[in-house]
């Protein structure tokens, strides 16, 4: 499988459609064998995706070259499956037919049909992928204008001619699935559990398509835009959920995250991309909605959302998380992401953000305010840990199961608060401990035998040399995020007779201002 951050989203290529709304007319399946790429706009105006399957998003620049490659040179290129019903829904194909109806538009992510789509929520992360894609392909094929362009050449050979015609014209070879939605629905999985599969989150999201959760995050990952999952439900209820969507998509994924990194102003939830994010998502927001038994423990332990407004509750709940790390709301603590939710290289650590939300959540849902107060008192020294000992938490957290790294990482978070509160100083022994692991745990570089300095170490120098004139907050000294979340406080309280001069202000968290001063 392709690397996750380097991917083509072909996603708005072939539109979605609700899988199971059925047509009484009886199918015929002979009068379409196959597809021909000149015909293919037409053709996709009545072809669908069905409503759940995953994003056309899996396939890397070269795997896209490659079957455009496979397309010219006359190569075998496996049948697209389809089922018919008041559209043409696609089984399986989806990339395939998505590559060739990008070559025609030349939009492979960043054109015309994706800015429609996708609204202007396209990060520089997919316009830079889609650019790539196509310097590729108009280097080693040739642009679809190119072919059609050349045909009305009067000088090309007649062999040429042959070829370009013969390419202008190939068709897809197309099966039919014969059956009722259900049977279409069992197709699909069926086939998609073969060849390249559908991973975990995958099949995790289409299996439980119409939990809160689940709809959720698909709705956040593309900050309410691209293909409108939750259509079903009342345009009301539609448009706080996008409108939602949209607020915690900037509260965790702004600004875009550029490596290497030069600025402290770093996105709390990393990288937007959206098969990078969704789990992140879907975690997020499992911890925001859980009560205080823990409960839903997973998304498949949730009830399905017939109307909207556990999806609506859902979003709030995460925004509500969300805006105590980070933010300018009273009770904001500003954490900020490069000392909390950021490894020795500046790359984004998903259980450290995953494992801090579920520890502030688990406080808030236990009306524990006293916690907070404790974490104010420890926060300067919990914050030095963070930064002096990247490297080893990055490989204690390493050491521990994937699966059980956030719940692993929210347990040492709280212990480390506590035994800050008994003394400042803690041993590399005691944090190994505290984590639960035995023996010595060795942390550092590997050895580098390169001469030049790669993004990552460019990272970790840089964030290394900013966190050492990072601005702190006077009340409880520990890092602040003046870009997300800052107080203006008046260093003479306003009712001792301060003003609003500049000599009297100071920037602080807003839960320090509001909470600890006074």
């Amino acid at each position: 499988m392709a690397s996750k951050a380097i991917l083509v989203n072909l996603d708005a290529m072939i539109k979605r459609a609700d899988f199971a709304a059925e047509t009484d007319d009886e199918t015929t399946f002979d009068t379409i064998n196959s597809i021909s790429v000149r015909d293919l706009n037409d053709f996709t105006a009545i072809l669908r995706k069905p409503d759940f399957q995953r994003e056309t998003n899996h396939w890397s620049p070269n795997q896209v070259v490659s079957m455009l490659e496979s397309y010219v040179n006359g190569d075998l290129i496996p049948a697209v499956i389809l089922w018919k019903s008041s559209y043409i829904f696609v089984i399986d194909g989806g990339h395939r037919l998505s590559v060739l109806k990008a070559w025609i538009e030349d939009d492979y992510g960043d054109g015309p049909l994706s800015l429609k789509y996708f609204g202007s929520e396209i990060s520089k992360e997919q316009r830079s992928i889609a650019d790539k894609t196509r310097k590729l392909i108009n280097e080693r094929v040739g642009s679809w204008s190119h072919f059609k362009q050349r045909l009305l050449d009067e000088d090309i050979s007649a062999t040429e001619r042959n070829k370009i015609t013969n390419i202008l014209t190939r068709g897809l070879t197309i099966q039919w699935v014969k059956g009722n939605a259900d049977k279409a629905e069992s197709s699909f999985f069926n086939i998609n559990m073969q060849g390249t599969p559908l991973d975990e989150v995958e099949e995790l999201l289409l299996k439980n398509r119409h939990k809160p959760t689940s709809i959720s995050a698909r709705a956040v990952i593309r900050a309410g835009k691209g293909h409108r999952y939750w259509s079903a439900f009342s345009q009301d209820y539609s448009d706080k959920i996008e409108k939602a969507a949209k607020k915690l998509h900037t509260i965790l994924f702004d600004p875009d995250l550029n490596t290497p990194i030069k600025t402290l102003d770093l996105p709390l939830g990393g990288a937007r991309g959206v098969r990078v994010a969704i789990q992140l998502l879907i975690d997020f927001i499992l911890i925001a909605n859980r009560d205080q038994q823990g409960n839903p423990k997973s998304l498949d332990k949730q009830d399905d959302d017939e109307l909207g407004a556990t999806t609506i509750q859902s979003l709030t709940n995460a925004i509500k998380l969300a805006e105590v790390i980070t933010g300018n709301g009273d009770g904001s603590l500003g954490l900020h992401p490069a000392v909390y939710f950021y490894g020795p290289t500046g790359r984004h650590t998903s259980p450290m953000f995953l494992g801090t939300s579920a520890l502030i959540a688990e406080k808030l849902n236990n009306n524990d305010k006293g916690f907070f107060k404790r974490f104010t008192a420890v926060r300067s020294d919990l914050e030095s840990i963070l930064v002096k000992d990247k490297e080893l938490i990055s490989m204690i957290i390493q050491k521990n199961s994937h699966r059980a790294r956030d719940v692993k990482y929210k347990e040492f978070l709280d212990k480390l608060i506590k035994r800050l509160e008994l003394s400042d100083e803690v041993t590399e022994a005691e944090l190994i401990q505290l984590a639960g692991l035995q023996g010595k745990i060795v942390a550092g570089d590997l050895a580098s035998k390169s001469k030049k300095f790669s993004d990552d170490q460019k990272s970790k120098i840089f964030i290394n040399a900013a966190l050492i004139s990072a601005i702190k907050c006077p009340i409880c000294k520990g890092y602040l995020d003046t870009t997300k979340s800052v107080s203006y406080d008046h260093v003479i309280r306003v009712r001792e007779g301060g003003v609003g001069s500049s000599d009297n202000g100071q920037l602080t968290h807003p839960y320090c201002n509001q909470a600890i001063k006074n």
